[in-house]
This record gives C-alpha cells, structure tokens and sequence, in this order.
C-alpha cells in the first residue's frame, strides 16, 4: 500500500493530458456502465468551471510521477457541495486511495466552510465498492439534491460536515 511520501494530492488546473486521458477512461466507464440519460460524469470543460475544485493524486514511481485517483467538489450554494469525479486508476483499485482522496476532499470541504457534501453515483453492481467507501465515512443515502430527479439509476448520499 502507497505511504503518505508515495503519494502526492495537490489542487489542479487540468492542464496536465495525462489528466485528460484519465478523465476520459472515467467517461468510458460511465457510459458503458449506466444508461445515457443517468451519466452525470462532467467532461473537461465542465470540471473547468469556476465552481469546481478539482484535486489529483500522483505515486511516486520510479519511472516518474503516474496519476492515481482524482476527485472534485461543485460548489451548490455556499454551505453544500457536490463530490465529482471521484476515480482510481483501475489498476491500483483496493489499495486505499480512494480512501485516502476522498479524506483529502472532505478535508478540504470542511476547510472551505461548507456544512454538507452531497454525491450521485449509480446502481449498478458496478458501484458497490464506492458505495461501501461512502458509507464508511459516513454518508447516508438522501434523495435528489441540487438539479437531480428521481431516476432508478442514480444512488444519492450526503453528508454532514459539521
């Protein structure tokens, strides 16, 4: 398992193609995972907005620094925030990274002053390792927030900051 010196998240301006072609593997999955009109993934330029912080995690490796997971917050209003993007490279799936990202994120919400991190993700069995991650930090399932409706494809959790 990756060491605190293995691995680095910092904030990122999406400007590395490394970043690009990570965030398009996480698009492939969405679309051959869930039906269209319940992909909720954002493509580049949305995760360019004003609205989102976007973070990404890089192991030292011998060969130089691999992209390992990626995560971002969307602002909603200035005391509840949208988990985005969170992925792991799939070869370093189960070494804890995810947990380790998501730490950070929240960490980083609370610092940035909001009181609630809500998220979508999907139904599929797919999903199942993300929803057991969310579950064990402590989000709980809710309803649609923000711009979501009901759809039988979307899993909705939340939590409390405070």
């Amino acid at each position: 398992m990756p060491t605190e010196t293995d691995l680095l998240i910092r904030l990122d301006d999406l400007s590395d193609p490394r970043i690009a072609a990570f965030m398009e593997e996480h698009l492939q999955d969405m679309r051959a995972t869930s039906p269209p009109e319940s992909v909720h993934a954002l493509d580049m330029n949305k995760l360019r907005q004003p609205d989102i912080a976007f973070w990404t995690a890089w192991l030292n490796e011998p060969a130089g620094p691999m992209l390992a997971a990626t995560a971002a917050i969307k602002r909603l209003d200035a005391e509840h925030a949208e988990l985005k993007s969170m992925r792991t490279a799939a070869a370093l799936r189960g070494r804890g990274l995810a947990r380790r990202m998501l730490r950070h994120v929240l960490a980083e919400a609370r610092q940035r002053g909001y009181r609630r991190l809500s998220l979508e993700t999907g139904t599929q069995a797919f999903f199942e390792p993300a929803h057991q991650l969310y579950a064990s930090e402590g989000f709980v399932v809710c309803g649609p927030f923000g711009s979501y409706r009901l759809d039988p494809h979307s899993c909705y959790m939340t939590l409390a900051l405070a």
